[in-house]
């Protein structure tokens, strides 16, 4: 009785050739590529969402806004966005002549700014998002690209071999199909995790960007808005530096 085939699938990637031993090697590299991101993504997105909630809360809870500013170890996009809210405020009425009636007013030089920092901080959130998106997208077609290839040269070696029973047929196909569900292997992953950061960088940035609504009120008209005083907000006296209006205070 004949012995059944024996699937020995590396055997079949560096009797594939080149073109194989490439695919193979594409794939494991676009693998270890994603899994790096996942980890350093997810820790950067658990961290930077942590460092901004603990600072929107320093912020409401400060007695003045010059009280959480110029912090070093700051790096939160919600702390970024106070301090150049705060840095055009000052600049505007430095530099600006209050006679002034061709260029933008306070209130749209402040949201200008504001609108800088969001673009920069989606901008930082989402590098290395691109590269799983296209790992997700490619390693199917890798891996297809592989399986079509390890069967032609399946098929090939039968054929010269001049043995074409089902056995010698099903065996290296089946070894060909490998290389497909190592793509899909590759790319599931990549794309639950792009999918996951990207949910989670859109909910931080629509936090991020009311916090900058209520601050943008509150330096445009020295007093916050209703929901933001519910927050646990107090008086807060002068800072005692050059006057400066609406950063004097942190209202109730």
């Amino acid at each position: 009785m004949n012995s059944g085939y024996e699937f020995n699938s590396l055997q079949f990637i560096t009797e594939g050739g080149l073109v194989s031993m490439a695919v193979a090697a594409a794939l494991l590299l676009m693998s270890v590529t994603s899994w790096y991101l996942i980890v350093v993504k997810a820790y950067q997105a658990f961290k930077l969402r942590k460092a901004s909630s603990a600072y929107i809360r320093r912020f409401w809870q400060a007695a003045t806004i010059h009280a959480v500013v110029d912090k070093k170890n700051e790096s939160s996009p919600a702390s970024t966005l106070v301090m150049q809210a705060i840095r055009a405020s000052e600049h505007y009425q430095r530099h600006v002549p209050q006679q002034s009636g061709e260029i933008c007013n306070q209130d749209e030089f402040i949201a200008r700014s504001m609108r800088k920092v969001m673009g920069q901080a989606s901008a930082q959130m989402e590098r290395g998002l691109t590269v799983l998106a296209s790992v997700g997208s490619i390693a199917p077609f890798v891996g297809l690209f592989g399986t079509v290839w390890g069967i032609y040269h399946a098929l090939a070696s039968i054929s010269l071999s001049g043995q074409a029973t089902l056995d010698k047929v099903a065996g290296p196909v089946g070894e060909a199909l490998i290389m497909t569900a190592l793509g899909l292997a590759v790319a599931i992953p990549a794309v639950l995790a792009y999918n996951a950061f990207v949910r989670m960088n859109r909910n931080l940035l629509a936090e991020t960007e009311s916090f900058a609504q209520d601050v943008h009120v509150l330096l445009t008209t020295g007093v916050a808005l209703k929901d933001s005083q519910q927050s646990g907000l107090q008086q807060a006296p002068a800072t005692g530096t050059k006057p400066v209006a609406h950063l004097q205070e942190v209202p109730a």
